[in-house]
């Protein structure tokens, strides 16, 4: 159970918003995320950070604008999860409107690991026509062995990444990121393909500057000038939207403005092919699209590709430009998805079997847990898929999880997700120096981090693992909150406040709208076996509500935190509460 507090809501900042024109809901929720002024929710590209902030973008403008001009060879080196993919194909599609010889290679996750490594280099140092630039997207920053295999071929490297580095950068020909030391970019949180995009920004105002647009047509045998249209970038931007929700990174104003630019694309029907089939497979209207149809929707059904198969496959579908050929990937993605569902909902049986066998202290209940963390592994768990285990299991628990799966060479490889107050790289980096040489590699963000260890040692790093975040965690933190924006005046329960609510870009940092309020309970009766459908009343009007996923009976009158929903049902809408906790209120 968990407790239901109310986000402060400072009174003076509400009023302001709602003098400057705000809807009152709107300017209740956002001066309970610490909105001061109406300009600071505007969505106008004019509110976007200048490329020129970000450390080294010029450097890596002039170095593309330089192998664009001499013909070279572009090869991107993604990352299999969907910030990667959408990172690669913002580069892929823009590099090639702006005349570049560029390909694409993506590590299979199982055989070759994530980010740059030696094999990698190798691999591509060997293909027919080998690249004269490798450029990573959403990886690289802790690629050191493989820049410096990269540099023994005599093959220049792009580093552009989001990633927290090491203490030894890799020796790149350029490396761009936000996170690197001297960098002050003031969105330390933008995602991978925010950053691609962002080094396309400098590469065409670098090409502008060359004078690559206006020349004429390059003839035969020429060497100079470009002759091109010069690309709109902004087309891209239903890409970094999908990427920045699907890579749940925090939504601060920088990263909002992307995000909203890119669904006013979409519900405007100018998306990429890819996206439209994705949404579509889903059973989503792009025109009434919003984070939650990216993050739940199109995204998972994006990452099923690198998780069970080839993130080639959704790479494919983000980079072509034919819609029936789009929609046959997609149709295989939901198909992967859907493997991908059976397998997960087998491990976490598995691993809730697991936290059964070792006793109360893994209870439901984790108030009552002894253990802060939880480092789980099975051998017959698929790497693919232990990274939304511990996501699953996280949530249930409220505690640091961290799920492996059986490697290669007696290796594990391990996924963590983190709770608030944990920073879960500097939590195993903290493991590493307590005992070096125990983690093989590793690195990551504050909330996920992937790891490899020897099999041997998983007793050892579990042990060291829950004394760190104990070092580093209050018991306090341990204890499970669900902040709300307190109640809704009644006159806003329409259809209305909801479609308002669903062209705001929410997401991690800028959370969801969730209401609290108390309501006489009038009806309940399960449905599909493990969802809770009730009947809710407040201030003499009835409200249809459900809780998923929980068949334990509400008593007469609840206090409930319930987000907004529409229900459709023969073709008429109306208000539905998505219950996600309640109380008694008797």
């Amino acid at each position: 159970m968990s407790s239901i507090v109310t986000r402060p809501i400072p009174q003076r900042a509400r009023d302001m918003l709602v003098q400057q024109g705000l809807h009152p809901v709107l300017a209740q929720l956002y001066a309970a995320r610490g909105v001061l002024d109406k300009s600071e929710v505007q969505s106008g590209f004019s509110g976007l950070i200048a490329p020129e902030r970000l450390q080294h973008a010029d450097r890596a403008a002039a170095l593309l604008a330089d192998a664009i001009q001499m013909r070279q060879r572009l090869l991107i080196v993604a990352d299999y999860d969907c910030d990667g993919a959408t990172a690669c194909a913002v580069g892929v599609r823009a590099l090639r409107a702006f005349g570049a010889d560029v390909a694409y290679l993506v590590p299979n996750r199982f055989e070759y690991g994530y980010g740059l490594t030696p094999e990698i280099v190798e691999l591509a140092a060997h293909q027919p026509r080998r690249p004269d630039l490798l450029i990573t997207v959403d990886n690289g920053i802790a690629s050191n062995e493989g820049v410096a295999r990269a540099n023994a071929f005599g093959i220049a490297t792009l580093i552009t990444d989001h990633h927290l580095p090491g203490v030894v950068l890799p020796q790149a020909t350029c490396i761009v990121n936000p996170n690197q030391p001297g960098c002050d970019f003031p969105s330390k949180a933008i995602a991978g393909v925010g950053v691609m995009f962002y080094v396309m920004l400098a590469l065409r105002a670098e090409l502008r500057r060359r004078g690559w647009f206006a020349l004429a047509p390059l003839k035969e045998g020429g060497t100079a000038g470009g002759g091109i249209a010069e690309f709109n970038l902004a087309t891209l931007l239903d890409l970094v939207a999908l990427g920045t929700v699907a890579d749940v990174v925090r939504l601060d104003r920088n990263n909002r403005i992307l995000v909203a630019q890119g669904l006013a694309r979409i519900r405007a029907g100018k998306m990429q092919a890819g996206i439209a089939a994705l949404l579509r497979v889903a059973g989503r209207e792009a025109k009434r699209a919003s984070c939650f149809d990216l993050g739940f929707a199109a995204g998972p059904r994006l990452n099923a590709a690198g998780r069970l198969a080839d993130m080639a496959l959704g790479i494919e579908c983000l980079i072509t430009d034919d819609r029936a050929r789009a929609l046959n990937i997609a149709q295989e993605l939901d198909r992967l998805n859907r493997e991908r569902r059976e397998i997960e909902g087998g491990m976490q049986e598995q691993a809730l079997a697991m936290l059964e066998g070792l006793g109360p202290a893994a209870g439901a209940e984790p108030e009552a847990a002894a253990a802060y963390t939880r480092s789980l592994y099975d051998p017959s768990w698929h790497q693919g898929v232990v990274g939304i285990l511990a996501a699953r299991i996280k949530d249930r628990l409220h505690r640091p999880v961290i799920a492996f799966a059986a490697g290669t060479a007696g290796e594990l490889k391990g996924s963590g997700r983190s709770i608030p107050g944990l920073h879960l790289r500097d939590a195993l980096d903290l493991v590493t120096k307590r005992a070096p040489g125990l983690i093989l590699r590793f690195g990551g963000h504050a909330a996920a981090a992937g790891l490899t260890i020897r099999s041997e040692n998983l007793a050892q790093f579990s042990l060291l693992f829950e004394s760190s975040v104990r070092s580093l965690l209050a018991a306090s933190d341990l204890a499970r909150s669900i902040e709300t924006d307190g109640p809704l005046e009644s006159a806003y329960m329409n259809l209305d406040t909801i479609r308002l609510l669903e062209r705001e870009v929410w997401g991690q940092g800028f959370p969801q709208p969730l209401f609290c309020d108390r309501f006489a309970v009038a009806s309940q009766r399960i449905v599909a076996d493990r969802h809770l459908k009730l009947r809710l009343q407040k201030d003499g009007k009835s409200y249809d509500a459900i809780r998923f996923n929980s068949l334990a009976p509400a008593g007469a009158a609840i206090r409930a935190a319930y987000r907004l929903a529409v229900n459709e049902y023969n073709g008429v809408q109306s208000v539905q509460l998505i219950v996600e906790e309640w109380e008694s209120a008797a």
